[in-house]
Order: structure tokens, then C-alpha cells, then sequence
């Protein structure tokens, strides 16, 4: 597949300045990409287009096999991001990249309809239009194959909430797959998360209604190689999301991510102090035991989706977990401290357990930021 992509011959227009950047964030998809750069070159014949290919450090290969094509196919150019991760965060450093009067962003994954992009460009540009975006939801378009039945269950309710409490009138907020005026993104970049998936609702939910936006339908494609990089833990990267917009950008979506782990923490505290305290043991031995379980739970689950950027693995993630006790430790004292002093009668237990571990919440979350999970 690499063999036939290299056989791809930029066309003279590569030689003029790109018209068009299309983004392509990337994680695993070194089989993918030879045959997209090829899908590309067929569908924007006769137009001046540069493709980026944004990986986030792929142990596949992935920048390897870009770098590669880059080397025989001056439109195609490689970012290689190295301690960070997540599909926005990446879209936003492509557009950043671009000099490109306007950008598109699309899956690598072979899911998004190369060919409409001559379409989306000659409806950008006609009609004076600042986004346009590929819909699923619009007559004519539809998730096809590429979307389980669970998946496309969930996709429709996470468009209800997206168009309820942020007032986003786009049919298909959920999509992927769109093309903007890079002026635009260059604009509304500072106030877009660099967390989470949905680059499109962020976008836009951002904008706050001043994008003449137009939708064009399309099928959604069944993936043909590798595995989907989306699992059940982006549901709650997208609710971060969604209050945070909601809230007007007031706390970031990380501390929110990090709220709604602490969240599930409280219900698995709460459980587990209950069960210690039916075996007869002590209020306080009950509370600081509930209170590692559910800091465990807290440590694992933000490892997998608050601080997915910056994931601890193997040995490191052993030493992240103790860091994260350690650090962690303060807020305990403090949890069962003020748990004790409301715990008079056994009927007070749910009150009590709940006011205490609500006491290290903050603490909790500045200092596993700055030391568990700390930048390189």
C-alpha cells in the first residue's frame, strides 16, 4: 500500500501556494495513511491542497510512513506531537500550522468522504460561508456502516444535549469532518480546548453564533484498518465539555474531567465505606479505607481520561499512583477530619462520608497536577 502511495506524482499545482490544508490528526493509522494521500490526490485534482499530518507519537509507525510520502510529495507535511495527545488538541496545532486560506479537517481512519471536499470548498468559497460541515443528520446523509448501533444511540443523544444547552443549530455537532476559513480558526483558537474529541461543537459553541455555517450531507465509511481511538471513558470528556461551554469557559475542561472522575469517586467512596463499615469496623479505619479505594479509582480513571495527554504507563504509572497518594495524603487528613467531627449517630454516615471527601477535592486536584501528573 506504501508502494502505491509513493507512485502518486504531485501534480503541477502543488507547486503554487496551498488553497487548501487538510488536517489529518493521526494516531495508529500508518496503513492509512499511504492510501489517503492517494484518496487526496484523486479528489482535489486541479486544486492547490497540502495535507498535515498530525501524530500524536504513534507506536505503529504512523510518522514514519508520512515522513516517507512527504519525502516524494512536497504537499504532504508531518507534526509530530511528543507528550501530548487528543484529537482537538491536534486539529488546533494543524490549522496553527497552515497558511492556507482555508482548512479542513477529517479522519485518517478512511471513515470521511474525500470527495466531498471539492464541494465543501466551492461552498465556502461561493456563498461567503465561514464552516462548512459534513452532516449526517441532514437529508441525504447518513452513518452508514461506520457507526455501531450503540455508538450511533449515544451520537444522538450527545447531539440533543450539544444543540439543548448550548443552543448549537448544526444537525450533526458530533461531526469530524468539516472546512473552515483559516482566519476563522486562527481567531477562535485561544478560547478552544486543547482536551477531548469534538473540535467541531467546541468550535462553534465557541463562536457564539457568528459563523455563517452551511451542512452538506455524507455517509459516514466503516473503518478498513486499525481499531476507533473513541472508548466509553469520552463520554466523560464530552460532558466536560459541554459544562464547561455551558459555564462560559470559567473553569477549564480538565478540572472538570478531574470534578466528574471525583464525582464517581464520592459514589465508590461512599459504597466502600458502607461495606467496611456492615464488617464492623471502626468510623474512622472505615473512612480512611474508603478513602484509598476511591482515590485508586480516581487515579486510574483521570490516568485514562483527564490527563490522557500526559498517561502514565507501566512502571511509571505504579510510581504515579503512590505519587498520587502521597500528594493526596493532606486532603485525607482533612477528609477524615471533618467526616468525624459530623459523624455522631450511625444515621449520619452518608452526610458525613460525603462532607469529607468533598474537603480534598481542590487540594487533590492541584497537587496531582502539579506532581502526579506533571508536564515533562
Amino acid at each position: 500500500m506504501a508502494g502505491a502511495a509513493a507512485a502518486v506524482q504531485p501534480l503541477e499545482s502543488s507547486l503554487l501556494p496551498a488553497e487548501l490544508s487538510v488536517i489529518l490528526p493521526s494516531f495508529n493509522e500508518a496503513d492509512n495513511i499511504p492510501i489517503l494521500v492517494g484518496l487526496l490526490d484523486k479528489a482535489l485534482a486541479g486544486i492547490a491542497w497540502e495535507a498535515i499530518v498530525v501524530d500524536d507519537n504513534s507506536p505503529d509507525g504512523t510518522t514514519e510512513v508520512a515522513r516517507k510520502i512527504a519525502h516524494g510529495d512536497p504537499r504532504v507535511r508531518v507534526i509530530r506531537r511528543i507528550g501530548r495527545r487528543g484529537l482537538s488538541g491536534a486539529c488546533i496545532e494543524g490549522m496553527l500550522a497552515s497558511s492556507a486560506p482555508f482548512v479542513a479537517v477529517m479522519d485518517a481512519d478512511l471513515q470521511h468522504d474525500e470527495t466531498l471536499l471539492p464541494k465543501m470548498l466551492a461552498a465556502i468559497k461561493a456563498d461567503d460561508t465561514d464552516l462548512v460541515v459534513a452532516s449526517r443528520k441532514v437529508e441525504g446523509g447518513t452513518v452508514g456502516e461506520g457507526l455501531s448501533k450503540i455508538r450511533a444511540w449515544g451520537s444522538n443523544i450527545a447531539n440533543g444535549l450539544a444543540q439543548k444547552l448550548l443552543n448549537v443549530t448544526l444537525t450533526d455537532p458530533m461531526s469530524g469532518f468539516f472546512m473552515v476559513r483559516r482566519e476563522k480558526a486562527e481567531e477562535l483558537a485561544p478560547r478552544l480546548s486543547p482536551q477531548g474529541f469534538k473540535i467541531l461543537l467546541d468550535l462553534v459553541s465557541s463562536a457564539n453564533g457568528t459563523l455563517k455555517i452551511k451542512e452538506l450531507p455524507f455517509t459516514f465509511r466503516e473503518r478498513q484498518h486499525g481499531e476507533s481511538k473513541l472508548d466509553t471513558l469520552v463520554t466523560l470528556d464530552y460532558f466536560g465539555l459541554l459544562l464547561a461551554k455551558y459555564f462560559g469557559d470559567i473553569v477549564s475542561v480538565r478540572f472538570l474531567m478531574f470534578g466528574l472522575v471525583g464525582a464517581s469517586g464520592l459514589l465508590v467512596h461512599l459504597v466502600a465505606l458502607r461495606v467496611f463499615l456492615l464488617s464492623d469496623m471502626s468510623f474512622n479505619l472505615s473512612q480512611t479505607a474508603a478513602s484509598f479505594v476511591a482515590m485508586t479509582s480516581n487515579f486510574f480513571l483521570n490516568n485514562q481520561l483527564t490527563y490522557r495527554d500526559r498517561r502514565l504507563r507501566g512502571f511509571g504509572a505504579l510510581i504515579g499512583l503512590l505519587t498520587f497518594y502521597a500528594v493526596c495524603s493532606v486532603g485525607v487528613l482533612a477528609n477524615v477530619g471533618v467526616a468525624n467531627l459530623i459523624y455522631a449517630d450511625p444515621s449520619f454516615w452518608l452526610f458525613a462520608g460525603a462532607a469529607g471527601a468533598v474537603m480534598g477535592a481542590v487540594w487533590n486536584y492541584a497537587a496531582s497536577s502539579a506532581l502526579t501528573w506533571r508536564k515533562n
